[in-house]
């Protein structure tokens, strides 16, 4: 036996044991139309573990770019509302900024996806689908986890530092972000009311950005224009209504803090509830939730089997 094709059996083995099964009943398949999303994501998986073993810079770099282009997008969101609030008593230009503000952040999504860039909030679904499906361990998911918030948090500070050899946070810019981490902060101080309305903002914040994930992965959608609609909606939902997502907070956290503006022990604070939420909206409610919903592998038996079990679940 030639030496690759011993060499590709594992792989292929472990394949066909964690992808949705081929042996399923024909009348049933209707009934798992998240067939094509979970064997995508099944195959990103794969990806990544290799990607965090085997070429752990090359990894970084990818996480590192994500962090960039959050931290970028962010900081023209704030500049953008900075500028059209320059004028408080007009209300609707403030909301106007708000609007063109959460829809320029919108494409920081977009930007990550194409650049294959690694970001944590998306990744929270994508380990978690591989984990229940045993296409990776908990233990490489972690590892996978861990490396892209590392290269995440690098590529905000590389933006945070830059910035702060310039002019551009200051004016109305600096001001906005002053209130937004005032506002952030705010959640913890004002106790257990506050941390709980911090969790609830980022599982929706998570939910939004991976169930434009799962649109994009599921196979359905064939043209770009239709996932970049989709990406930058979900990210202006998030954005406009004040949702927390736990790396663009590290931006706006790590800016201030560069600037000796911002109460470290409250930002980690903030962080880390963020986080937590971060992965109920993306890893739970989307990732969990899905792959137990499109899990067909109890299915996979004979028509008597199949019969059988329907039957019992009737």
């Amino acid at each position: 036996m030639p030496i690759q094709q011993r060499l590709n059996e594992p792989l292929a083995n472990s394949q066909a044991a964690s992808a949705p099964s081929a042996n399923i009943d024909e009348s049933l398949k209707p009934l798992f139309p998240g067939r094509t999303f979970i064997s995508n994501v099944l195959e990103v998986v794969d990806s990544k573990n290799t990607m965090t073993g085997k070429m752990t810079g090359k990894y970084l770099q990818r996480a590192i770019m994500a962090g960039i282009l959050v931290a970028t997008f962010f900081t023209a969101f704030f500049s953008i509302v900075g500028q059209f609030s320059a004028a408080p008593t007009n209300p609707g230009l403030i909301l106007v900024g708000r609007v063109i503000g959460a829809f320029t952040f919108g494409w920081a999504l977009v930007l990550i996806y194409y650049t294959n860039s690694e970001l944590l909030t998306s990744n929270m679904m994508v380990i978690t689908i591989g984990s229940y499906h045993r296409k990776i361990s908990w233990l490489d998911s972690l590892r996978i986890l861990t490396l892209c918030l590392l290269g995440n948090l690098i590529g905000v500070l590389i933006v945070a530092t830059i910035l702060r050899f310039s002019t551009i946070i200051s004016g109305s810019t600096l001001t906005q972000m002053l209130a937004a981490a005032s506002t952030k902060t705010g959640y913890v101080l004002n106790g257990w009311s506050g941390v709980t309305d911090l969790l609830v903002r980022a599982i929706f914040c998570n939910f939004c950005i991976n169930i434009a994930m799962l649109m994009v992965y599921n196979g359905k959608l064939t043209n770009d224009f239709t996932k970049c609609t989709i990406m930058v909606v979900a990210v202006f939902v998030f954005s406009f209504c004040g949702f927390e997502h736990s790396i663009a907070d590290s931006a706006l956290f790590l800016i201030l803090g560069l600037h000796g503006l911002v109460n470290v022990r409250l930002a980690i604070a903030v962080v880390f509830v963020a986080m937590l939420g971060n992965f109920i909206g993306g890893g739970i409610l989307i990732g969990l939730n899905f792959a137990t919903m499109n899990d067909e592998r109890r299915y996979s038996a004979s028509p008597k089997n199949v019969d059988a079990t329907l039957t019992s679940t009737q």
